[in-house]
Order: C-alpha cells, then sequence, then structure tokens
C-alpha cells in the first residue's frame, strides 16, 4: 500500500493517514486486514461513530483509506452503494475578534510560540504549512511568504505583513535558524523542523492564557484570517487564492461569517409599520 501511494505522489500526510486508518481497521478485527470484506467495513463505520465518537469528516478519511487500500492496493472490487460515505455536517466555525486575536498573541507562553501564533493569522496558512516553512520562504523584497507544498502539493504566496517581518527578524536574530525557519529539538537546534503538534501546543495554551473558551486552535485562526479580510473590504477570489482553496464554494463560508456582510443585508422586519407600544394587536380580553 505504501508502494502504491508513493507512485502516486501522495504527501506525507496523506500516507501517514491512510497507512495508520488501515491499520486500525485491522487492529479492530484482530486479522489481517486482506482476509477482511466490505461487511467489515459497515461495522467498523458504525463502531467509529457509535463508540469512538468521531465526526463525519474523520470517519470519511477512514473509509477513503480502505477504499484506497482495496481498490489499489488488493485490486478489489469496492461498492459505493454498500459502504457510503456519510453526511457531512456542516458547522459554521467560531471567529474570535481582532481584539481577542491580539489578547491570544500577547499570551503566548514562550517568545518562539508567539511568532507560530503571528505567522498563523498573519498568513492564513494551515499548521503543517506553517511547521514547514523555511527561512528562504521569506522574501522581504517582494514582501511575500511562499508556502510550498500545501494541500494538494500545491504552492502558493502569501502577504508579507510588516509587523510579522519585523517580529521574524527577531525571532531570527534569536536562533539563527539555517534552514527551517522553526526548527525542532528542545533548544531548537534541531536539523528537522517542528511538527504541528507544536503549533498545535502554541495556540492552544495562549488560548487558555488568554482566557478564551473554547480554546483558539490553528485553523480557527486560519478562519480568522479570510473572515477578517472579508470584513476589511477583501474579494472572495483573492482569499480563495490566499487560502489555497480549489474551489470558489469552500470560499464562500466566509460569506457567513463576515460581519460587513451580514449587517448590509437589512431584516423583513424593519420595513414593517408596527405600532409603537403594541397595545393594537392585543386580544381581547374575553378571547
Amino acid at each position: 500500500m505504501l508502494e502504491e501511494l508513493e507512485r502516486r505522489n501522495y504527501s506525507e500526510g496523506t500516507i501517514r493517514c491512510y497507512l495508520r486508518a488501515v491499520a486500525d481497521f485491522a487492529r479492530y478485527f484482530h486479522r489481517s486486514p486482506d482476509q477482511l470484506r466490505p461487511e467489515h467495513v459497515r461495522q467498523y463505520q458504525a463502531y467509529l461513530f457509535r463508540e469512538r465518537k468521531l465526526q463525519a469528516t474523520s470517519v470519511t478519511q477512514r473509509l477513503a483509506a480502505l477504499r484506497f487500500f482495496f481498490l489499489k492496493t488488493l485490486k478489489k472490487r469496492w461498492g459505493m452503494e454498500e459502504t457510503p460515505y456519510p453526511k457531512k455536517v456542516r458547522r459554521l466555525p467560531t471567529i474570535l475578534s481582532q481584539e481577542e486575536v491580539a489578547r491570544l498573541v500577547d499570551s503566548a507562553l514562550t517568545p518562539f510560540y508567539r511568532i507560530l501564533v503571528m505567522t498563523l493569522y498573519a498568513t492564513g496558512a494551515r499548521c503543517a504549512e506553517v511547521a514547514r516553512l523555511q527561512v528562504g520562504d521569506i522574501d522581504s523584497q517582494r514582501m511575500v511568504v511562499h508556502i510550498r507544498g500545501g494541500k494538494g502539493r500545491k504552492d502558493r504566496e502569501v502577504m508579507l505583513s510588516p509587523v510579522l517581518l519585523h517580529a521574524l527578524r527577531e525571532h531570527w536574530s534569536r536562533l539563527k535558524p539555517k534552514v527551517w525557519l522553526f526548527p525542532g529539538g528542545p533548544r531548537h537546534t534541531s536539523a528537522q523542523p517542528i511538527g504541528p503538534k507544536t503549533v498545535w501546543h502554541a495556540c492552544h495554551y495562549a488560548a487558555q492564557r488568554a482566557g478564551l473558551n473554547p480554546p483558539a486552535s490553528p485553523h480557527q485562526l486560519r478562519h480568522c484570517f479570510a473572515t477578517h479580510l472579508h470584513e476589511a473590504g477583501t474579494d472572495l477570489r483573492t482569499i480563495q487564492l490566499l487560502l489555497g482553496h480549489q474551489d470558489l464554494k469552500e470560499t464562500s463560508l466566509y460569506l457567513h461569517l463576515s460581519r460587513r456582510h451580514l449587517n448590509a443585508t437589512a431584516s423583513p422586519l424593519d420595513a414593517l409599520v408596527l405600532s409603537a407600544s403594541g397595545k393594537k394587536n392585543e386580544p381581547p380580553a374575553d378571547a
């Protein structure tokens, strides 16, 4: 399965998730996965919802991994009608105000965590994208940040905030990173970058110290980046390019979150002519 994934140039993150999903599937039944059939997949899917309490998106990802395993690795038939993907529940994310984001940044546990939180919000990058930024990705001449190998193995560029640039220069003067902008290791001197979990911890601890409830996540800052841009007048097409969305439908979520868009639409209640006291519409006493 690993060879099949690598031949198709799947990302490291997808390969890791797919292999972990098939291993978990086999572990649940205490059998080699090539001995299992679609009816086992249905039982496993029910178990993920009923006992593990996983969200529909997580279950869909695991089903996609099993589908790849049966179709591409074992060359077996896979009927979508037998194991349909679960219906997604689309919830609107919670958006922090700009004041709350400022409080989050100021509450970071260490200077290293602070620059991670700033980079998340300033670029709208995904957690893994921030973790793998290189020193050469910061282009101060053109004032852009290069995001390399994002979702779908696509590169893109986002704006480089002058405030972020100043903070990154201070960060560089402290650590002198050579290749990776955010090196791993206890003292951040490793030849390898930090993992996404470090970015998550930076955000989580800052949210706790800032008294935000529920605690903010890196992906929530990505939503804040896009929503605040739209509220400031940035058009959806530009936000789509900055976020690296393939379809504008994904980006249209921020129409539902933007106060500028919502406040520009009047409620039909405002067009009604109502009496000041409301007494005219009271029912008779004997009604």
